[in-house]
């Protein structure tokens, strides 16, 4: 299940992924506030809370997430990935090489730090 994280700052979107994901949960909760921000500030700051495994993920919302990235791919601007698995975060950082825009991982710990830098607020 991914859910919206609340009470973010205005000019990014921030979601937790927990339990088994499905194209459902990027079809019905991601995509839709990820169009309405790019909508309201033309750029997509992103951030993803990963709570679960990437085992979890079904093909269906790894294909929704891969479409989500190609469609607004000149739109991205800052992308963060909290996870305690050194793997996903160092592949984060790497993505940051071939796509538009920064992507970084963070540590669960560092959530506050993640949202500061999504939004702008800190440069890191």
């Amino acid at each position: 299940m991914i859910t919206k994280i609340e009470k973010l700052p205005l000019n990014m979107v921030g979601f937790r992924a927990s339990g088994k994901i499905t194209e459902v949960d990027f079809s019905e909760v991601v995509m839709p506030k990820v169009k309405e921000l790019i909508k309201k500030t033309d750029k997509l700051n992103y951030m993803l809370v990963l709570d679960t495994s990437i085992k979890n993920f079904t093909a269906g919302a790894w294909f929704k997430d891969a479409i989500m990235g190609i469609k607004h791919l000149t739109k991205w601007n800052r992308a963060a990935i909290v996870s305690d698995i050194g793997a996903i975060r160092t592949f984060t950082e790497i993505f940051s090489i071939l796509m538009p825009g920064e992507f970084k991982g963070f540590e669960h710990k560092d959530e506050q730090k993640a949202i500061d830098w999504v939004s702008e607020k800190s440069d890191l």
